[in-house]
């Protein structure tokens, strides 16, 4: 039988350690500034999308559910 409260203490529990790791990331020199990221800034816009480093946060994910998945 489904177990709701199970289901949300795994979905909190995940939230949580994802949001650890986007902390401790932030004081990784270079993420977020690599070339390839788009940065626009005018007077009163700024526009910053992370091309790269979307691409290379997909990859490492992409490799890590694929080992998961062989196992």
């Amino acid at each position: 039988m489904f177990n709701l409260g199970r289901t949300l203490v795994s979905i909190g529990f995940l939230l949580l350690v994802i949001g650890g790791l986007l902390m401790l990331l932030n004081k990784v020199p270079g993420v977020g500034k690599l070339p390839g990221d788009i940065l626009i800034e005018r007077k009163n816009f700024t526009f910053y999308f992370p091309l790269a480093t979307s691409i290379i946060v997909s990859l490492l994910l992409s490799l890590l559910f694929w080992f998961i998945g062989k196992r």
